[in-house]
């Protein structure tokens, strides 16, 4: 079998950050890393969940809600794929700062997280997601389109 793209990365160099992970056609796949590959604490299951929820909820009611096809956590809990259509990557930058200010700043009844809207509702934590998100958020506050691709 071939080896997927992701696991094509060099794992032990890889930094938090902000990749382009693959492009196939119209669909660049980035790869939202929040923490350094094998090096824990990893994200914490309850605060991945409620990212997952926050990011994807504020990105589909974006200026670029058109453009996103979807947003889910790494089973490694290290980070998210962002997955967008006919996106620049400045444009994909912006949107992501603009997501993340929107989650940390964000008050109230999480979104999707009741008993009929989510398979695992009682499994989130809002303060700790916005922790995670703020750290993320200090990572990527000087990101430019040229920190994109892997070491």
């Amino acid at each position: 079998m071939e080896r997927i793209t992701s696991f094509s990365v060099d794992h032990n160099t890889l930094e938090a950050g902000l990749y382009v992970s693959r492009i196939d056609g119209d669909i660049t796949t980035y790869d939202l890393r929040f923490i350094k590959p094998n090096t824990p604490p990893f994200l914490e299951q309850k605060a991945l969940h409620t990212i997952e929820h926050l990011f994807a909820t504020f990105a589909r009611n974006s200026e670029f809600a058109h453009n996103v096809i979807y947003f889910g956590p790494m089973g490694c809990r290290t980070g998210f794929y962002l997955l967008v259509r006919d996106l620049s990557n400045r444009d994909t930058i912006t949107l992501i700062m603009k997501t993340l200010e929107q989650a940390i700043a964000f008050e109230g009844e999480i979104p999707g997280s009741k008993q009929e809207e989510c398979g695992n509702y009682l499994e989130h934590d809002l303060e700790g997601a916005k922790a995670e998100m703020r750290k993320y958020y200090n990572v990527l506050k000087n990101w430019t389109i040229y920190n994109l691709q892997y070491k």
